[in-house]
């Protein structure tokens, strides 16, 4: 390992050990956003709308804390192996069990207990992914503070959450109808499948918290501010609000085009079998294109190439609105445009996010890594939880029907609608405050040489 790597070039064997992680956190987060709610609707027959209500109450109640929770603990933690990597030592293992647990529920559930086993299942493993992703994700911030390397590092882990949400995404289904027709039940493929994917989240978690080694700024100590403080201090940060607001409204509308994309090529396309291989074109492209929106984004700004990447996928998601009720070809070429779109969205916010916590720095002298990067995973969950929650009274409203194999042509519409049409406008409303994104490559570069000045 080279020296001082937290102030520019990490190596490259850095770089892809603290990527594997991400693998196996991808892998279940894919599988929970585009196969989950299918999986306790569709497989185990329990109401869309008792669904939706769970997972929203999950995200505003216990969700709604544990985020920033574990930021701050993490941000304060001081061991010999570092203060992120012990959480992730200790968490992987429960995290993986509690994936297995809660793709083995039984079926028949109704009610108040269908409720709150949906509720806890997700709980429980959204509590130990919090305590593996959440310090995780602060440590990039910590390897390099090099504008345009923290690119690059996030680039590479991007390399392996694609791998992982082709796994989780495309995959479950698939796994859990081979498994079914080697004779297991229904309900028996799925818990096996989840058995797999949670035993893949342990071995890629314990890999990056072996092999990367954390290189805090020796000059800085842990914050001195309480919790409620260092919180509140980031909603005075104006880059960071802007941020927010941008990120809420594409996730809530990746929450639809994850959640319903199952229910689209099942039954608007009528290509359930062919879900893995427009999943996998999809998600293929997206990890084709990583390393070219990392070029980009040595030609333009953050903030407007992720624009140009969104402005790409809204073209695509909204062709698929037209698409007829039947098998369409056409669906590849969308998921090879959507793709090439997408693919900047799993490079630019995670780079964007360290470059706020500067700005933060150089108002308050501390750095708060972890309550940024437990703010922003906060966000993401209450919002995928109100995508999740949308999209369960809309399956009610417009008809859905689980227990039948053909849905009646208002049911179709519905999905297609929610699908395409309410998530592309609300990308067209996110493309402002994109383009005039405040933090620029000219304005890291003089924040970061105040920093040197002031040292």
């Amino acid at each position: 390992m080279e020296n001082n790597q937290n102030a520019g070039k990490l190596a490259l064997s850095t770089k892809f050990a603290y990527g594997a992680a991400d693998f196996g956190i991808a892998m279940v987060t894919a599988a929970i956003q585009f196969v989950l709610f299918f999986y306790y609707n569709a497989v185990l027959g329990i109401d869309p709308v008792l669904v939706g209500t769970a997972l929203l109450v999950g995200k505003f109640t216990w969700d709604a804390i544990n985020d920033p929770i574990m930021g701050y603990l993490s941000d304060r933690t001081k061991t010999r192996w570092g203060r992120r990597k012990p959480f992730m030592l200790f968490g992987a293992i429960p995290f993986g069990l509690a994936v297995w647990l809660m793709f083995s529920l039984p079926k028949g559930l109704t009610g108040a207990t269908a409720f709150l086993v949906v509720l806890g299942s997700f709980l429980l493993v959204d509590t130990f992914q919090t305590m593996v992703s959440v310090p995780y994700y602060a440590m990039s911030a910590e390897l390099t503070y090099d504008y345009n390397e923290r690119t690059s590092l996030i680039a590479i882990r991007m390399i392996f959450t694609v791998l992982g949400y082709i796994l989780g995404a495309g995959a479950t289904t698939m796994l859990a109808d081979m498994f079914i027709a080697g004779g297991s039940t229904q309900t028996g493929a799925y818990s096996t499948t989840g058995a797999i994917f949670g035993a893949v989240a342990i071995v890629t978690t314990l890999i990056t918290a072996f092999f990367v080694k954390e290189r805090p700024n020796p000059d800085l100590v842990p914050s001195k501010m309480p919790p409620w403080t260092q919180i509140a201090q980031v909603f005075k940060n104006k880059p960071f609000v802007q941020y927010m607001v941008m990120s809420a409204i594409i996730s809530v509308s990746f929450a639809l085009l994850t959640g319903l994309f199952t229910y689209f090529v099942t039954y608007q396309l009528n290509m359930g079998d062919q879900f893995f291989l427009v999943m996998l074109v999809m998600l293929g492209t997206i990890g084709l294109f990583l390393i070219p929106w990392q070029l980009v984004s040595k030609k333009m700004n953050k903030g407007p190439a992720y624009a140009l990447g969104l402005a790409i996928a809204c073209v695509a998601i909204a062709g698929t609105f037209f698409l007829p009720p039947e098998p369409s070809p056409l669906i590849y070429v969308i998921a090879f445009v959507a793709g090439m779109g997408f693919s900047a969205q799993y490079v630019f916010p995670w780079s964007m996010i360290p470059d706020v916590v500067e700005v933060d720095q150089s108002k308050t002298g501390e750095r708060h890594e972890g309550i940024y990067f437990g703010v922003n995973s906060l966000l993401g969950k209450l919002t995928t939880g109100l995508g999740a929650f949308i999209m369960g009274w809309a399956l009610k409203f417009y008809g859905f029907d689980e227990t039948v194999a053909v849905q009646t042509p208002h049911a179709l519409f519905g999905i297609r609608f929610f699908f395409a049409i309410v998530p592309v406008i609300a990308f067209l409303l996110a493309l402002p405050l994109l383009i005039w994104y405040p933090i620029t490559r000219k304005s890291h570069a003089e924040l970061t040489a105040k920093h040197e000045t002031e040292k």
